[in-house]
């Protein structure tokens, strides 16, 4: 096992009504900035809750935060926070609001000198951050209780990431009763982003790290039980509460810990996200099965662990591997996300070369867990998807 250390400062209040939590965890008085997206959270409850949790406090809101949150969006709702001189910034929405948060909580305390589109990249460091609260209502990415956040900016063709530790979260409600009026497309993007989240730390090499396999197991083996429950049955609140919980630890980091990761699937997955019109989620389905295929050698050992104790399959552990691949990419069409590119209309040949010419933008290559692949090979990886 790798060393590693590890820091999870984030507080969070699970289970129905616990949005109630808040009116604790924020200091009565404060000045509080709202983000959400598009007004979802006005339907399933969760914007009533808030606010009769926060009636003691002061709250300005932000709506409008985008799928894939925009920069030039987030920094009008920076100037806000400057103008109303906000204390905290609380989220509620899924992963996109809390990454535009984080982006937000930052920005609004950078020095004015500073361009804030630096600190995507962490290409300047954070000294200090406004404190950040969330309200889950789509669980996907585990962003509600970690300290990274994906930022993009259309019209340089930018999707990239920060992290720094003074973004976590201060607390975190997980409440599973305002998942249940999310529509299917968002359940099955749900299921199938937390789903590889826990594969890109756990399908690499053989590390020793036997309890962080054990959970990565355990995480996919309940999506893959309950995945399917949630989608057909939506007021199912165990299901739902199960999907959440096991969205959150997929990028809680103890999965990771010690372990080899290989984030190709991601890196590629950005581009294409900037590229089509297609959502994060599907871009991974794509991606993750070629990618698979693609490093098979470099990966059997774990493809025929993950073959074995995920999906009760027998054989040598080439067939396994190969069988586990094939069952991995049957789940996620079960789950309603194609896994081909000619599925959303789009040539292979034709994306790749789009790739091509982004990623060296984003990316230092070599990649992938044992750093060996090329631009070459990602543009191989994306033809296979075709």
């Amino acid at each position: 096992m790798q060393n590693f250390s590890f820091y999870a400062p984030t507080r969070i209040h699970f289970g129905q009504g616990q949005v109630a939590q808040l009116a604790a965890e924020i200091p009565a008085a404060s000045r509080v900035l709202l983000v959400y997206g598009g007004g979802s959270i006005k339907q399933n409850g969760a914007y009533q809750q808030v606010m009769a949790a926060l009636s003691q406090h002061a709250v300005l809101e932000f709506a409008g935060i985008e799928a894939n949150p925009e920069y030039e969006t987030l920094m009008l709702a920076v100037a806000e926070a400057k103008a109303a001189k906000v204390d905290w910034i609380l989220a509620v929405g899924g992963g996109s609001v809390i990454d535009g948060a984080k982006f937000i909580a930052a920005a609004a305390l950078l020095d004015e000198e500073i361009d804030p589109w630096l600190i995507v990249g962490n290409r300047t460091p954070i000294k200090r951050a406004l404190p950040i609260a969330v309200v889950l209502t789509l669980p996907a990415t585990g962003a509600e209780s970690n300290f990274a956040s994906v930022i993009s900016r259309r019209a340089t063709q930018d999707k990239m990431s920060f992290k720094n530790a003074l973004v976590f979260p201060r607390c975190a409600v997980l409440d599973p009763a305002l998942t249940l009026s999310l529509p299917a497309r968002q359940i099955s993007n749900g299921v199938v982003d937390a789903f590889i989240h826990t594969t890109e730390q756990y399908l690499t090499f053989p590390a020793e790290a036997r309890l962080q396999d054990r959970l990565a197991e355990g995480i996919l083996s309940t999506l893959i039980e309950l995945g399917p429950i949630t989608l057909a049955n939506p007021d199912d609140i165990d299901a739902r509460a199960n999907y959440m919980w096991c969205a959150n630890q997929a990028l809680f980091g103890l999965v990771g810990v010690g372990q080899p990761q290989d984030w190709v699937s991601h890196a590629i997955g950005h581009e294409l996200t900037t590229l089509y019109d297609m959502d994060h989620a599907q871009t991974l389905a794509v991606v993750l099965p070629s990618l698979l295929r693609y490093c098979f050698d470099d990966k059997l050992l774990k493809l025929a662990q993950y073959g074995r104790r995920v999906w009760g399959l027998a054989g040598s552990d080439s067939e396994v591997a190969h069988a586990a691949i094939d069952a991995t990419v049957d789940f996620f069409e079960r789950m309603g996300l194609p896994t081909h590119l000619a599925a959303y209309g789009l040539n292979a040949d034709e994306v790749a070369l789009a790739v091509g010419d982004l990623l060296p933008k984003h990316k230092a290559f070599p990649l992938g867990e044992r750093g060996k692949l090329t631009l070459a090979d990602c543009m191989a990886i994306v033809r296979m998807a075709g």
